[in-house]
């Protein structure tokens, strides 16, 4: 195993809101979160099973798909697509889902793909306010009467 130099996953992962950005390549995308609109790419690959139809028409309403597309990697994700169903067959290669977990890193499927990519979706941020508002108001105070228990009985007699 060689020894040194950079790899894919070494040193800290970048950071959007650091200050100097000069220093990380490039800009941070910002992608949709409603996904990509529009019409499902046709599949580049030879014939689809069913599992491959789902599984391509859920990927390419996902946000990552945007740059999918203006990339022109419909190849690449039609592979990850078919490694996939494969890996859930209970036959599948054990090497196999090592592959698919770098295959979704590369195509952004998850979060440090999404990190290497420098990508990131864009979130509501006014609900996320409204929440963060509502878990921060104190809850109703009660009063001393509030506090009171009722015991059951006909008062003691």
């Amino acid at each position: 195993m060689p020894s040194g130099g950079a790899r894919a996953r070494s040193g800290p992962a970048p950071d959007p809101t650091a200050l100097r950005r000069d220093r990380d390549a490039g800009e941070w995308t910002i992608l949709p979160g409603e996904g990509r609109q529009g019409a499902t790419p046709e599949w580049p690959l030879t014939e689809q099973t069913i599992r491959e139809a789902d599984l391509w028409e859920t990927l390419w309403r996902k946000p990552q798909a945007i740059m999918w597309e203006r990339y022109g990697q419909e190849f690449e994700v039609a592979l990850y697509v078919r490694r996939f169903s494969e890996a859930e067959l209970m036959d599948s290669r054990v090497n196999l889902s090592t592959l698919i977990r770098q295959m979704a890193d590369s195509l952004g499927l998850t979060t440090p793909g999404m990190r290497a990519n420098r990508w990131r979706i864009a979130t509501d941020e006014v609900a996320e306010r409204r929440e963060s508002a509502a878990k921060q108001q104190p809850a109703a105070r009660r009063t001393a009467r509030d506090r009171f228990k009722v015991v059951p009985g006909d008062g003691g007699e």
